[in-house]
């Protein structure tokens, strides 16, 4: 049954949309266009370093000395930080402000990204990977929170749409980036201009985004709930970092405790939660009575989850399965992302025309592309080349560019202002705990299957077995899709 919560929306006086006024929307204002920008370019630091790391770590660990535990945490310790900061950062921007919280992290992650273009040793380069985790726990929630609550019909369609472009093509794109920038070894400086381009880029969207992106607050949030930032946090280290290490230390005891441990301080957590519905609590359970939401938030579960299967084990195929050099396998990735840039250009036309059915057709499109994939590989085996593949592999990336941006519109539509950013840290978290699903998952059926050998044919029939996992995953989001809206949506205002 919908939430009355969702639904009574002149319960929840909300601020006026800044840049877009009911019904039609006009076009989008300079100001607006601007504001679109700066949010737009803020979420593309924020994901591209978590994989832009990915390609220079061999150079990284030559230059600092690091031992294999130290470069594991150059990309583990920013992606939990990340993850348990999260709900408590859109929190924040709920009490105080989205822009100032927006800035304030912004602020954080450049000084951060500086420390790490000068840091000499692995422990500082650690500490300051984590400072950035904290910086864009605090930024990611108010990208999204600002989208929501700013713009109106076509635009808010259009805007959600260069948001999932934006998306699609950092993540794609990291690694790519990263291998260039480490070759080109500009001034002389290996590795470090992938976090000191940071710096400047920073400055811009501190800059404009005083000037230009709106400021909104939550009208009834006045206090932060500590106790339940701490057990939220808790909760998702506990779940998280198991996933994250357990294949490392091929699954001991104490990863299942943990995880066992972390789903018990959850129950406490959404306990705690209840018992404070009329009292400013950090996430607003009454959002997950109205399916529209709730299955939305599932269904960027299962994308993360999609991205954790798919993505570590496709560049092991292509340099391992195929024996590509690892720029050519840098090229593959370009077409997918150039595949995601075009569904997420045409998600973003159609300003929301379609509702479900257009992420739905995106699925379908990328099951189907994957089937179509999996055939090739068993055909030809070793002699798969880059250009036989581009058809696939372009259809694969255009089909998960008509999700990302449509999804994240629909799921938040019916959220009321007072909880977008709760809402967004939420959402936000779904996708980082599947990927550590994802992870966990690849582990137990990619590496397994591998055993960690470089041959050629192992590695291709692994990453076979692969895609029907993969299959069976893009499956259940076009199914649980099916709780978004088939129209158009309305606005929560």
């Amino acid at each position: 049954m919908p939430s009355p919560t969702l639904d009574d929306e002149s319960k929840h006086p909300a601020e006026p949309p800044a840049h877009a006024v009911p019904g039609r929307s006009p076009r989008m204002t300079r100001a607006a266009r601007i504001a679109l920008v700066v949010l737009l370019v803020a979420e593309l630091m924020d994901i591209l370093d978590q994989s832009v790391v990915l390609t220079a770590l061999p150079a990284v660990q030559e230059s600092t000395g690091a031992g294999p535990a130290a470069v594991q945490w150059l990309t583990a310790g920013y992606s939990l930080t990340v993850a348990v900061g999260l709900i408590t950062g859109g929190r924040l921007g709920d009490i105080h402000g989205r822009r100032k919280i927006l800035l304030i992290g912004t602020v954080v992650f450049t000084l951060a990204s500086l420390l790490c273009g000068l840091a000499t040793g692995p422990g500082v380069l650690i500490a300051a990977r984590v400072l950035q985790g904290t910086g864009v726990a605090m930024m990611i929630p108010q990208v999204l929170a600002t989208l929501h609550i700013t713009f109106d019909g076509e635009n808010r369609s259009r805007a959600f749409g260069l948001y999932g472009a934006v998306l699609s093509l950092a993540n794609v794109l990291g690694p790519v980036l990263g291998g260039l920038l480490t070759q080109l070894d500009l001034f002389g400086l290996s590795w470090r201009p992938i976090f000191l381009i940071n710096v400047p880029v920073g400055l811009a969207v501190i800059i404009l985004g005083r000037r230009f992106v709106p400021e909104s607050t939550a009208q009834n949030a006045d206090r932060l709930d500590l106790t339940g930032m701490l057990l939220s946090a808790l909760a998702v280290v506990l779940i998280i970092f198991p996933l994250t290490e357990g294949h490392t230390h091929h699954w001991p005891l104490w990863c299942f405790a943990l995880l066992a441990a972390g789903l018990l301080v959850l129950g406490v957590f959404l306990r705690h939660q209840q018992r404070r519905r009329d009292n400013a609590p950090l996430v607003a359970l009454s959002l997950f009575r109205g399916k529209q939401f709730s299955g939305g938030l599932s269904a960027q579960l299962t994308l993360g989850l999609l991205c954790g299967l798919f993505f570590m084990t496709w560049t092991l195929y292509l340099q391992r399965g195929l024996g590509l050099s690892p720029l050519m396998a840098a090229a593959a990735f370009v077409l997918l992302a150039l595949g995601e840039l075009a569904g997420a250009t045409t998600a973003m036309k159609t300003a929301g025309r379609f509702g479900r059915r257009l992420p739905q057709a995106g699925a379908l499109i990328t099951l189907a592309s994957m089937a179509a994939y999996g055939l090739q590989i068993n055909s030809r085996q070793a002699d798969l080349t880059l250009l036989a593949m581009t058809v696939p592999v372009v259809l694969i990336g255009f089909g998960l560019g008509m999700v990302g941006g449509p999804l994240a519109d629909m799921s938040l539509a019916k959220v009321p202002h007072e909880n977008a950013g709760s809402a967004s840290g939420l959402f936000n978290t779904a996708m980082h705990l599947g990927i550590a699903l994802g992870t966990a998952l690849t582990a137990l059926v990619f590496f397994a299957a591998t055993g960690g050998s470089s041959d050629g044919a192992i590695n291709r029939d692994a990453f076979t077995g692969i895609l029907w996992w993969v299959g069976g995953t893009l499956a259940l989001m076009w199914a649980l899709m099916f709780c978004l809206p088939g129209r158009a949506n309305t606005r929560a205002d």
